[in-house]
């Protein structure tokens, strides 16, 4: 049993490349993903949080400049 995935061709100045249709990304990004190790892991949602009430605290001081 074979699985087709539609992919489309995206073009960047390396030249084309086979990208999957389901994907938002484009060609540079498709080159990355075979060139380094990029990981799928998530942050911890309490590491999100915090650096969500970091980036409101540096919001709301910078407004007042």
């Amino acid at each position: 049993m074979t699985k087709t995935t539609k992919t489309r061709t995206e073009t960047d100045t390396f030249g084309p490349i086979e990208v999957a249709a389901d994907k938002y990304w484009g060609a540079q990004a498709e080159r990355s993903l075979g060139n380094f190790k990029i990981g799928w892991e998530k942050q911890p949602l309490p590491i999100v949080r915090a650096l969500g009430i970091v980036k409101r605290a540096a919001a709301v001081a910078n407004m007042e400049l």
